[in-house]
């Protein structure tokens, strides 16, 4: 088994001397686990803050850190030249989902080891980052929902202990809070927003038309509440 680690690794290569045989296999394989990790990427995304040049930026920079690796080499003098050079560059584009600076920061690592000829370390680097993700996505790892709606309307009057409308919430949603209530006045209607926790967001409708149904009540407004909502 360590002999086949070995091999795939790229050491039996002494010295890490770059070929154009062993250049072309890096970014190519850069290219292929650029790929990988843009697919998941994709496949794993939720929110508003989709970006299709994103997605193609993961596949590009991990192929121009491999083709960075390369011409590095092992001369010290030419990575502090590229250091100064990349210095020079001002980046402006704000980030604005802390996850999107993870996926970055996985094309970088990728394209290091795939342009240092450390094969298995990236594929098998890639391979572990891309079933994280899929596992956080599918667990919903790290989510926090104390309330998934906000329910407002004009009610004419006050609502009691056994007024319809809590009654209506209790049979659709597992809790309910009541947020704000603003007083109309003698003369006009009460306005009321209460955030909520659906049990099953299929039967909105249904729950919508039982609170129309209730009398003097009125504006019946349901937003619902995105898992990542960036603004």
């Amino acid at each position: 088994m360590e002999e086949v680690w070995y091999a795939i690794d790229g050491r039996a290569n002494p010295g890490g001397i770059f070929t154009p045989e062993s250049v072309l296999l890096s970014l190519l394989l850069a290219f292929v686990l650029g790929q990988s990790l843009a697919w998941v990427y994709y496949a794993t995304h939720t929110g508003l803050s989709y970006s299709r040049s994103f997605v193609q930026s993961l596949v590009i920079i991990t192929v121009v850190v491999s083709m960075v690796m390369a011409v590095i080499g092992n001369s010290i003098v030419t990575a502090f030249g590229l250091m100064g050079a990349l210095a020079i560059i001002r980046f402006r584009n704000i980030i604005k989902d802390t996850r999107d600076v993870a996926f970055i920061f996985c094309s970088l690592v990728v394209g290091m080891a795939a342009g240092s000829q450390r094969y298995a370390i990236a594929m098998v680097g890639t391979i572990v980052l891309c079933l994280i993700a899929v596992y956080l996505r599918l667990t919903s790892f790290g989510s926090h929902r104390p309330h998934n709606a906000f329910l407002r309307f004009d009610l004419a009057g006050a609502i009691g202990p056994e007024h319809p409308v809590p009654s209506v919430l209790r049979r659709f949603c597992t809790s309910f809070s009541l947020v704000s209530m603003q007083d109309g006045g003698p003369t006009d209607a009460a306005e009321y927003a209460y955030q909520l926790m659906i049990r099953d967001c299929r039967h909105n409708e249904e729950m919508l038309s039982a609170l129309e149904t209730v009398v003097g009540i009125g504006k019946v407004s349901l937003t619902m509440q995105e898992e990542l909502l960036e603004v």
